[in-house]
């Protein structure tokens, strides 16, 4: 590993601090007043979203409850039966969704025959879960090479936590580096590279015989992160990353009456990895939905993840069939308006049928210049009202880019982890046309809860 001195974003031999002072200067102007271009500003090969990994108190039971929630298999383990002593960590997959849940032994067991597959404090992991709760501690990133991504991100201001580390499997001789960065408050960004094929990282061992189910979800569309202030957030993501700017709504453009908020989506150079960021508004009625989840989570942190599907009619009637057996609820449908005047707004992109199963299934629907977007949220996932999912299929009208290979043009192999995604990323919008009638779910949701 060589030198810490900047990279150019397009990895040629200017600074990357030039391309920074004059292009990320970033301040909201709106959506109406927003103009979408894409500067191809990474500063190193970002593909896609690997995996998410919430932190939890008790990962038996957490893993239980999302697999059966969500329709996820478990694939991959890491425990006290595998020799580990110092977590419990269980991973569910369906598509190229992946999902880690990992939760901490006690501190007072005998840890001297033990070590972790990764590295791991289990004192940091109990103040996590003081502090947070159920919560999401990382997001893994698909990169070239995740040791040069630590490098030139933390040369490029990004907050190191967790330098390079390569963990190999002894049976098959492949490996995989992973390297973690700040994002924002305890939740971090992980980078993972290498050649390993197997269901997670080496070191968690795959689970051949778990019963396999899918309810049809795909893949993570988009995560949203809330933070105290937006403008240092997204100056910080393009700083360190070389993230570009793909989407904003301010307070303006999707709040009500009483309540609201400001958001950037910030996206890599294929933008399959969209990190909206949020801030909370003040002078309203009432408190900003944003600033209850900073209140509650003490602190920034992951709000809500979108999971996508090619068929959300499909995928919604059997999360719904399980809601009340241990699964999600969701927020409550929009009102008969909303679905009376729908058609109006959507005309014939959507068929007679879609329209009643919309209406049956209580989703919202909105449209961009580039496809129709059909969204649900849940309520939140665990007890605090901080993180929850939002279920998303995107009917683009625009036609997915070509196939290419990752790396410098070599062909590697199409594990799971080295599928190239061929889809446009974020077509349809993020629901700009619908926060109203969510913002009313939410205001009517903490009104229930006694906390706004």
């Amino acid at each position: 590993m060589v030198g810490t001195e900047p990279v150019a974003a397009n990895g040629g031999g200017a600074p990357a601090a030039a391309a920074g002072e004059a292009g990320h200067r970033f301040k909201l102007v709106g959506a109406s007043n927003f103009k979408r271009s894409n500067p191809r500003s990474d500063l190193f090969p970002m593909h896609k979203f690997d995996h998410l990994e919430f932190w939890c108190a008790d990962a038996t039971t957490t893993s239980g409850r999302f697999g059966f929630g969500l329709g996820m298999t478990l694939v991959a383990k890491s425990d006290q039966s595998t020799g580990n002593h110092h977590f419990a960590s269980y991973v569910m997959q369906t598509g190229d969704l992946v999902m880690a849940f990992t939760a901490p032994y006690s501190t007072k067991t005998d840890k001297s025959e033990s070590a972790p597959p990764v590295q791991y404090d289990q004192e940091e992991a109990y103040d996590f879960l003081k502090k947070h709760g159920l919560a999401v501690r990382a997001f893994g990133i698909l990169v070239d090479d995740a040791a040069e991504a630590y490098r030139i991100s933390t040369a490029n201001g990004g907050i190191g936590v967790r330098p390079p580390a390569t963990l190999k499997d002894e049976a098959t001789g492949q490996t995989s580096t992973y390297a973690e960065v700040k994002l924002y408050g305890d939740c971090v960004l992980r980078f993972v590279s290498g050649d390993y094929e197997g269901p997670f990282l080496p070191g968690w061992q795959a689970v051949e015989d778990a019963p396999h189910v899918s309810y049809g979800l795909e893949r993570l569309d988009h995560a949203v992160g809330n933070v105290p202030e937006l403008i240092p957030q997204v100056e910080y993501m393009a700083k360190a990353l070389g993230f570009h700017e793909f989407a904003e709504f301010t307070a303006d453009d999707v709040g009500t009456v009483d309540s609201g908020l400001n958001s950037m989506v910030m996206a890599n150079n294929n933008e399959m990895i969209l990190l909206p960021v949020n801030e909370p508004t003040f002078g309203t009625k009432r408190k900003s939905q944003i600033q209850t989840y900073l209140e509650q989570n003490e602190g920034p942190g992951l709000q809500h993840v979108a999971l996508k599907t090619d068929d959300i009619f499909g995928t919604m009637r059997k999360m719904r069939a399980v809601s009340r057996l241990g699964g999600f609820d969701f927020m409550p449908a929009p009102s008969d308006t909303y679905y009376r005047d729908l058609p109006k707004k959507m005309g014939s992109l959507l068929t007679p049928q879609q329209y009643k199963e919309v209406e049956e299934l209580g989703l919202l629907v909105d449209k961009d210049d580039q496809g129709v977007l059909l969204q649900i949220f849940t309520k939140p996932l665990g007890d605090r009202p901080t993180v929850f999912f939002e279920i998303i299929e995107r009917l683009c009208t625009l036609p997915p880019p070509a196939e290419v290979p990752l790396g410098d043009g070599e062909e590697l192999p199409r594990s799971r982890r080295k599928r190239v995604p061929t889809e446009v990323g974020g077509c349809g919008g993020f629901g700009k046309g619908n926060f109203g009638e969510l913002f009313k779910s939410l205001e009517a949701f903490e009104t229930d809860l006694g906390i706004n």
